[in-house]
């Protein structure tokens, strides 16, 4: 018995051996492969782009009187130029002084001939533009067309043979990929940073079409407009916003959604956005299980507006849309893109499931014009502030405790993280006046919120049962 346990001991060395052995040697192409988590430079990159990013510098002229003459005089003679002239004059504080505000922000160019990608926000109402290039020749630029919706603006200056920059496919980053940012950070022209994406799909609340890729590669006031770029050289997204408190994150605006934004704004100058005339909402578990859905993907149609286009190709509420023109809708926000992103008369075939058979209709997109009826919601079916609102008619009148001659919107639903949340609106409430106006259906709804722009306070009439109560929304 000793000799046999002493045996066995003596066997486990060799065990060991051989299974070290067998790992040692075992195929390479078995092994896991080895990942790069930094690549080794970022410098061929940078020189590759350098030539192909620009300064922008802004002056914004706006005509005011003096701190002086404003303060103590207003303009107590009218037009009068003689005495305007004397105060001019004497005191240095006429009344028209021009008042110059001045701003940075970064640009690329995406074709030889001057033609520039920039943000909005970069060259919004100003009055010069000048483009600096790295070889630190000045050009005056003109605006060619400026979409306020999707931040994104086109500029042209007089220069040829320039070196444009290629775009690449966003929808093709991955979540942890490496991302460059090339721009003007605090003016300091020419600045590079890395870093990776942080997540996709982003929702900042700036608009209908949030899709933001978000990176932690450094972006600052200045970098407005510039590249972020994979490690190809091609830009995957136009970095457009941060997060002042956010440590250094950083939100791109991703090129799948800026590529049909750009054409438009060069080819017209204007951008006009397609149509079809649906609310949808998600694909829950429960309707996956009611309607045999063995992924949750796709949006469910939920109403068709009539004689609309969706309504003239023959879709039906129940359908659930699964892809735009081939490419795949997972959720409510990729239907509103993509068909955003194509230009009004566009024919788009859309890919539905109808009775648990998969089939294709082609719908030819109308403009989205703020008039219609339905125009001033998401697809989502909630509208730009958050609210979601049908006409009060008998039985909803009576489901939330209205009389049944009781006549304006009533609120649905609400969505979360938006202003209407933040109101303190409530399911059930009654809205009867937008800025002193009676509402009694949702066309009058959307030309008066159509009236408006974005940064006016829109002033809210409610009902709850049997108290009435104002609102003030920023819009």
């Amino acid at each position: 018995m000793h000799t046999r346990k002493h045996f066995t001991r003596s066997l486990i060395p060799v065990f060991i051996f051989l299974f070290f052995a067998a790992l040692l040697f075992q195929p390479a192409s078995s092994w896991p492969k080895p990942v790069n988590m930094i690549p080794q430079s970022f410098s061929e990159i940078a020189k590759k782009a350098k030539s192909s990013v620009v300064n922008i510098r802004t002056v914004k002229i706006s005509k005011r009187g003096g701190r002086v003459y404003r303060h103590f005089f207003g303009q107590p003679f009218g037009n009068n130029d003689m005495f305007n002239d004397f105060f001019e004059h004497f005191m240095g504080q006429g009344p028209s002084q021009d008042n110059k505000e001045r701003s940075l922000g970064s640009g690329f160019i995406i074709s030889s001939d001057g033609y520039i990608v920039t943000n909005n926000h970069v060259i919004e109402d100003a009055d010069q533009i000048t483009v600096k290039l790295v070889d630190e020749k000045e050009y005056d630029a003109e605006i060619v067309g400026t979409d306020a919706t999707t931040d994104l603006a086109l500029i042209k200056i007089d220069a040829e043979h320039l070196e444009p920059l290629k775009i690449g496919d966003s929808d093709s980053l991955e979540v942890g990929t490496w991302v460059v940012a090339i721009g003007s950070p605090f003016g300091l022209e020419q600045t590079v940073t890395a870093g990776i994406v942080s997540a996709k799909g982003r929702i900042l609340g700036s608009g209908p079409y949030d899709d933001f890729i978000q990176t932690d590669a450094s972006i600052n006031p200045g970098n407005s407009g510039g590249p972020l770029l994979n490690l190809q050289g091609e830009v995957v997204g136009i970095n457009t916003a941060i997060i002042a408190s956010g440590q250094g994150i950083g939100f791109a605006i991703p090129t799948s959604l800026a590529k049909g934004i750009i054409a438009q704004l060069k080819d017209s100058g204007e951008v006009t956005r397609g149509w079809m005339g649906v609310a949808i909402q998600d694909i829950t578990v429960e309707l996956a299980e009611y309607y045999n859905i063995e992924e949750k993907d796709g949006v469910l149609v939920a109403k068709v507006y009539k004689d609309n286009p969706a309504d003239k190709a023959g879709i039906k509420p129940g359908d659930i849309i699964t892809a735009v023109d081939g490419k795949k809708v997972s959720m409510s926000r990729d239907l509103t893109s993509s068909v955003a992103g194509f230009g009004a008369g566009s024919r788009v075939k859309v890919t539905l499931i109808r009775d648990g058979r998969e089939k294709n209709v082609y719908v030819k997109l109308a403009k989205r014009s703020e008039s219609e009826p339905g125009a001033v919601y998401t697809d989502e079916g909630f509208d730009e502030l958050g609210f979601q609102l049908t006409e009060i008619d008998q039985s909803n009148a009576e489901k939330y405790g209205y009389p049944s001659s009781a006549k304006g919107l009533v609120v649905t639903d609400i969505k979360p993280e938006t202003k209407a949340a933040d109101s303190g609106i409530r399911r059930g409430d009654l809205l009867l006046e937008v800025n002193h106006h009676r509402v009694e259906n949702l066309k009058q709804y959307a030309q008066l919120i159509s009236r408006t722009k974005k940064g006016d306070r829109l002033r809210f009439l409610f009902q709850r049962r049997n108290l009435i109560f104002a609102v003030g929304i920023v819009r």
